[in-house]
């Protein structure tokens, strides 16, 4: 038995489809946005994939699926991480 349709289930403009390609493909892109690219695509291709399912392919938890894409639909596209507050990094002279 199927589960439930995702809640958040955001739409990607062609230029966003293109840079998640680009940055996919691309072997020196860092680790985490490519896993954020290839969910794009995922949900580009199949908009209704579920969670659990969508994790499973990716190798990631579903929460991180459904953060991601909260956060799309929320706060609009974007594939880096937010700003976190904490101190600065210093160095001692």
């Amino acid at each position: 038995m199927p589960g439930m349709k995702p809640i958040y289930q955001p739409l990607f403009t062609d230029e966003q489809i293109k840079e998640a390609e680009r940055i996919s493909k691309k072997h020196t892109a860092p680790h985490n946005l490519v896993q954020r690219a290839k969910l794009v695509l995922l949900l580009h291709e199949q908009p209704d994939i579920e969670n659990p399912m969508a994790g499973r392919l990716l190798g990631r938890h579903e929460n991180w699926v459904r953060n991601w894409r909260k956060r799309w639909c929320k706060q609009g596209f974007t594939l880096t991480d937010k700003h976190r507050s904490g101190r600065k990094p210093a160095f001692s002279p």
